[in-house]
């Protein structure tokens, strides 16, 4: 008798659907179950910041619902505009859609993980090869694509912008951008990119997740006069993070990072860091940081959630408890369900 090897079903935590809602207007991540738990918790600081009449309140209390409807629908409508997209969209650039060469990457890129998989590489020998932007909080910075390469992203994401095709939100703070999964970018681009460069990188810049790099969640997101223009203070779903700026021309808008898991605030003196186009920043996801208002023109950065199902399996990074696991769609968020064995048929004749 054989016994098929058991599955994994890839998952979110339940906490997806009340914790860490977004109040832009009030520069606020909000914990929602109820108006009166809202009131309870967040009373004082929400009439600091601005929400003091009632109509103020039940305008509040419209969007959060609103938005948890959103994310309850989250997995099973992205799908579907994942679906819809593979077979009615027509690219303006198909080339970005081959499988990722190592003509798109950067030649510092490209050594910086060449030597990352060489014997006897070490931390200090990759620290030669890149930017150390901050020894302290474990940010670095190197090129990671061409010109060339940005350039032909940005073209076919415009294209797809101005398409009639459905658009997701890239994230739950930004407004603006695109989801690569939904695009079809992930297998060719993102999955290689993960798995050939970016995990033998972070096994040496960040060791603790060795190995365990095993999903992630990829967008692109857009800045521009009249959409987002700037992001507050937040963490990031995710155990390790690529912010890669890819264009166009733009002032302003430098990321700024706190400390690790440090409550927005108690931030003062932050670290600030420029983009430069084609290059991208490495750090953990759970250094607080944002990104400051744009001055002039478009900015459009890919960022990379790296996340690792052995790590997040056992803690919630979002609300640091055990995770609570609801089945999704994709990868879900990273967290992971075993599903029972199967017994293969086969073996039994």
């Amino acid at each position: 008798m054989g016994t098929a090897a058991a599955p994994r079903r890839f998952c979110r935590c339940a906490c997806f659907c009340s914790e860490n809602l977004y109040v832009a207007r009030y520069g606020l991540h909000v914990r929602f179950r109820s108006e009166q738990q809202l009131r309870q918790d967040y009373g004082p600081i929400l009439r600091s910041r601005g929400c003091v009449s009632p109509k103020d309140f039940q305008q509040l209390l419209g969007e959060l619902e609103k938005e948890v409807e959103r994310r309850q629908r989250l997995g099973q409508e992205s799908a579907a505009r994942k679906a819809l997209i593979a077979s009615s969209y027509h690219p303006a650039r198909p080339d970005v859609y081959s499988s990722l060469q190592d003509v798109a990457l950067a030649p510092e890129f490209l050594a910086a993980a060449e030597y990352s998989t060489s014997p006897g590489a070490d931390l200090q020998g990759l620290l030669q090869r890149l930017e150390t932007v901050s020894e302290e909080k474990r940010i670095y910075r190197l090129p990671v694509f061409t010109a060339s390469f940005c350039q032909a992203l940005l073209e076919e994401l415009d294209h797809f912008e101005q398409s009639d095709m459905p658009k997701g939100r890239p994230n739950t703070m930004n407004n603006y951008g695109v989801l690569l999964h939904e695009l079809g970018l992930d297998e060719p681009l993102v999955t290689p990119l993960r798995e050939r460069f970016l995990q033998p990188l972070m096994a040496l810049l960040y060791p603790e997740y060795r190995g365990w790099l095993d999903t992630h969640h990829a967008f692109v997101v857009k800045y521009a006069p009249g959409q987002d223009r700037e992001l507050g203070c937040h963490y990031d779903n995710a155990e390790l993070t690529l912010n890669v700026a890819l264009g166009k021309a733009f002032t302003g808008g430098a990321l700024y990072f706190g400390d690790l898991f440090q409550a927005p605030s108690a931030l003062a003196n932050p670290l600030e860091v420029e983009h430069v186009v084609g290059q991208g920043i490495l750090h953990r996801g759970g250094q607080l940081h944002g990104a400051r208002p744009l001055g002039t023109g478009e900015r459009w950065n890919l960022v990379v959630w790296l996340r690792a199902s052995a790590v997040r399996n056992r803690l919630c990074p979002m609300c640091c408890r055990k995770p609570d696991l609801v089945d999704d769609e994709g990868f879900g968020d990273g967290f992971t369900r075993e599903e029972p064995a199967t017994v293969d048929v086969c073996a039994l004749t």
